[in-house]
């Protein structure tokens, strides 16, 4: 039987929870706490055995010979401090202490193919840009999740390199059977305080750090499917690339403490992109968010750093991992349907969605059809939390949809009443997003508009019949790509100068490799399966992890700021059937909502300018933050005068798209690019804007001589009639003969959410 889908994952809200333990002798009870500590000044060195030193030096002497250890991690590549466990008195002694700088409670983030690469233009043969870049072959992706079933054929190094000689990662599987570390998995690592199992090896057991891994990394392996659908050659986007393994993760959730000791271990051992698909709290300042501390020294050491949106939307100002120094990475559909189709009495036909496809199906069969909540006498019955057998039994039921990780358990009930089949009908807010998950019974998931026609249908005839129908894979649907429902939204209540999310990539029911025997891998007659469908950001964060590590295969040089400007300047603002990206409710998406576009691979390994970024330039940015002299240190881990460096507005940063905050007078900001197409090009500025904003830019035109030439410019906005209330938004394109390089420009609404 199907246990209940568990993770349309990255949902961004955090549970702080305290682990806590009773110290032996004492009574207190002791809680796990992350020390941020100030970086010392006589040059902090990376030796494990000295940094250990200075971090005890902090602690408490010993009440008891048995008190056990009390640091569980000493960082130093990603953050000056460690993690310790302390009573209450003793954090608050240690806040005093001169040198600690904060302490942070423990806290819980929550976890957030065969078609996705064809749909990005990723295909086979001797003269593409993905064979020419071997595939991503010399690049190592680094993972932060659940682990890795490393025995699954996803995970074979046919065709794989050694590591890299700068490869300084360690394997902990022992004696896994069918697999270990080879050329594909090149490192992998547990990280467990007493809030995870301290014993665990990094063999995945939730099936979620598998996906990722694969969907980033993935081989290729022929006849791919889930019972028959979406079949197909899987591969992740990056076939040949190398995988490091962190798991930080349970089944249900990770640890901050955990979370850090990953990071750090992953810059030590030379990971060259680092994929996240972790939730984040939205809003928090940078300097007091140690994910986004502990990646801006991986950026620092060349790492790009790809990371879940988050799966709160569509609400506004949801989205977490929002630091300029990452990737932040909404969620879309593609083309492919795992169609199901349910025919009224009436004769009207609505199209949905089932993973679970039937061979004994009641096609043209005509059953009883009920929505228990329809009077609206019994709230709970709308979504099938409180059924009635005499009402359900042998009848096709209505079910709205009550979340997004109960949708199977909701036909769980239903079946268990008696229930026919299941029509799970969308709320208002999930517009057209439709998921095909592993029902345990006939069932159709379906857009609010289909589920309120067969509502009213309900109503008008005294005595309603549907049939539901099962038509297997389905390709070429439309509108396709758009993005989906959960995806978070922009604005970045840390930083809403700056836009996010930056990308949106295939994250809507993503076939890829699971871990057979665990959850979610079995039907209803028992079939165990290899590999699973999955939706949520943690699905489309791996996408651009592996793309990443194909720009990285090309252009090694290339800083993370490099990598990301191209993924974003050459993404696509048109679906495949050449009109504006839709949202949910298929109304053309905002930037606040898709980001820059959805991501183009072949177009971004050859984007003809890049909008560069370095340490120094987010320095300044921070300080026009007004963080304080303080709070950059926290974050930079360096000594910074802030009123002896020029500060920029967030506008300033230069970023690959541009939000100005427009009043009454005008705006004009500064932007460096740099030529990595043609030596000799010539580009031409367009500007698309709405006739009431006129943009100004200076040059117009800009001309190159030689490859790495940079070149400056400025972009001026000003009303041009009467301000927009709601905001605006529009593009500035740089247009060669041979690229365009596009820049989302955003007018926030006069009263942004943030």
């Amino acid at each position: 039987m199907v246990v209940m889908r568990t993770h349309l994952l990255s949902i961004v809200v955090l549970s702080f929870a305290l682990l806590a333990v009773v110290t032996c002798g004492t009574g207190q009870e002791r809680k796990n706490y992350v020390v941020h500590l100030d970086p010392r000044e006589d040059g902090v060195t990376t030796e494990s055995d000295s940094v250990e030193v200075w971090h005890r030096s902090f602690l408490p002497e010993a009440t008891t010979a048995d008190d056990g250890p009390r640091i569980i991690y000493s960082y130093s590549h990603v953050l000056s401090g460690f993690a310790a466990r302390l009573t209450d008195e003793e954090a608050e002694a240690m806040r005093n202490k001169d040198g600690c700088i904060r302490l942070y409670p423990e806290e819980f983030l929550p976890l957030t193919t065969t078609h996705s690469p064809g749909f990005l233009g990723l295909h086979l043969g001797n003269d593409g840009f993905w064979s020419r870049a071997g595939f991503g072959k010399g690049v190592v992706i680094g993972l932060l999740d659940t682990g890795i079933l490393p025995s699954h054929p996803s995970f074979g190094d046919a065709g794989m390199p050694p590591p890299p000689k700068k490869w300084k990662g360690t394997c902990e599987f022992k004696a896994i059977s069918g697999g270990g570390c080879n050329n594909k998995i090149i490192g992998a690592r547990a990280f467990g305080s007493a809030a995870v199992n301290a014993t665990a090896p990094p063999v995945d057991d939730a099936g979620h750090g598998t996906h990722t891994a694969s969907t980033a990394a993935g081989n290729f392996v022929e006849n791919a499917d889930v019972r028959g659908n979406a079949h197909g050659t899987a591969s992740g986007m990056a076939p040949h690339a190398h995988l490091a393994i962190y798991k930080v993760c349970t089944r249900s959730r990770c640890s901050i403490m955990d979370i850090i000791a990953g990071l750090d271990a992953a810059v030590k051992d030379g990971v060259d992109v680092l994929s996240f698909s972790i939730g984040a709290s939205p809003g928090a300042a940078f300097n007091y968010d140690l994910v986004a501390i502990a990646t801006f020294k991986a950026m620092e050491h060349g790492i790009f750093v790809s990371s879940a949106a988050g799966n709160d939307g569509p609400v506004a100002a949801t989205v977490g991992n929002g630091a300029p120094w990452m990737l932040t990475v909404a969620a879309g559909t593609m083309d492919r349907a795992i169609r199901t189709t349910v025919t009224l009495g009436n004769g009207q036909v609505f199209d949905g969605e089932s993973l679970y496809q039937p061979r004994n199906n009641t096609a043209g069969r005509q059953l009883p059809l009920v929505f228990p909540g329809i009077n609206g006498e019994n709230p709970d019955s709308r979504d099938c939390s409180s059924l009635v057998e005499e009402e359900v039994s042998g009848k096709v039921v209505v079910c709205e949809s009550r979340s997004l990780v109960e949708h199977v358990e909701q036909g769980q009930t239903v079946s268990a009443y008696g229930g026919a089949g299941m029509i799970l009908m969308n709320k208002a807010a999930e517009g057209y997003t439709t998921f095909a998950d592993a029902h345990v019974l006939p069932a159709s998931h379906v857009s609010y508009a289909a589920g309120s026609k067969i509502v009213s249908y309900i109503k008008s005839t005294p005595k309603p019949t549907a049939s539901v129908t099962f038509k297997g894979t389905v390709m070429g649907s439309s509108p396709a790509p758009s993005v989906a429902f959960f995806s978070s939204r922009g604005p970045n209540k840390a930083s809403p100068g700056v836009l996010k999310p930056d990308i949106t990539g295939p994250g809507m029911n993503i076939l890829a490799a699971w871990a057979p025997g665990e959850m979610h891998t079995e039907f209803a007659d028992g079939v165990s399966l290899s590999f699973f469908m999955e939706s949520g950001t943690s699905m489309s964060t791996p996408h651009l992890s592996g793309i990443a590590a194909i720009i990285k295969s090309l252009h090694p040089t290339w800083s993370p700021a490099a990598i990301k400007s191209a993924i974003m300047t050459s993404s696509s603002v048109a679906d495949h059937a050449g009109i504006p990206i839709k949202d949910e409710q298929y109304r053309s998406a905002s930037f606040y909502t898709m980001g820059a576009g959805y991501v183009n691979p072949s177009r971004a390994v050859d984007p003809g300018l890049v909008y560069d970024l370095h340490a120094n330039d987010y320095i300044a940015y921070l300080c026009g933050l007004g963080i304080g002299d303080d709070g950059v240190k926290e974050i930079t881990h360096r000594r910074i005068s802030c009123s002896k460096l020029k500060s920029i507005t967030e506008a300033e940063l230069n970023y690959p798209s541009m939000v100005v905050k427009l009043m009454s007078q005008p705006i004009t900001v500064h932007r460096i690019v740099t030529n990595v197409g043609n030596p000799n090009s010539v580009y031409t500025a367009v500007v698309d804007m709405p006739k009431d904003v006129a943009v100004t830019v200076h040059p117009p035109m800009l001309r190159f001589t030689r490859l790495y030439e940079k070149q400056s410019f400025t972009v001026t906005v000003r009303w041009a009639g009467q301000p927009a209330v709601a905001g605006v938004e529009g593009n500035l394109k740089w247009v060669s003969g041979d690229h365009v390089v596009r820049s989302p420009i955003v007018i926030p609404p006069a009263k942004a959410v943030v």
